[in-house]
């Protein structure tokens, strides 16, 4: 028989179905302390870590938004809507994210650069070094950059 480290190793779904089948037994023995521990940990890591991707792409639009006038459609309108809704939504499920947020939103900044420039061929340093919009105003429904 294989332990659980070996097993987390060889078929991560297989641990996770004896790990929650041990949990719900309550059958505290045998049970993959640390690593369960890394994973609800991991689990929710996430959560901030799809905030600062969703900023990122919202951001980015929004920098063409104010870059490219001319560019603006419903596909751009379209995005950072669905992100905003989106970030808002995972910020009220998981309201103890707010105090990452700052951190969260200079990452998503400097990804928003690159997002930017790979989608405009506008280098990153050609794009304001910081967000020209405070965090508030940039998942306010209602802000559009002019």
């Amino acid at each position: 028989m294989s332990t659980a480290t070996d097993l987390y190793e060889q078929d991560f779904y297989a641990w996770t179905q004896e790990q929650v089948a041990k949990l719900r037994a309550g059958q505290v023995t045998g049970l993959d302390w640390e690593r369960l521990a890394e994973e609800i940990e991991d689990m929710g890591s996430s959560k901030i870590t799809q905030i600062e991707n969703r900023l990122g792409q919202l951001l980015a639009h929004l920098l063409k938004w104010t870059r490219y006038p001319e560019g603006r459609c419903n596909s751009w309108a379209g995005t950072v809507m669905e992100q905003r809704e989106k970030i808002n939504r995972l910020i009220r499920k998981n309201p103890s994210v707010k105090p990452l947020l700052p951190e969260a939103f200079d990452n998503a900044y400097r990804d928003a650069r690159l997002i930017a420039f790979k989608d405009t061929g506008l280098l990153p340093d050609k794009w304001p070094s910081v967000c020209p919009w405070p965090l508030e105003q940039v998942l306010d429904d209602g802000f559009w950059p002019e």
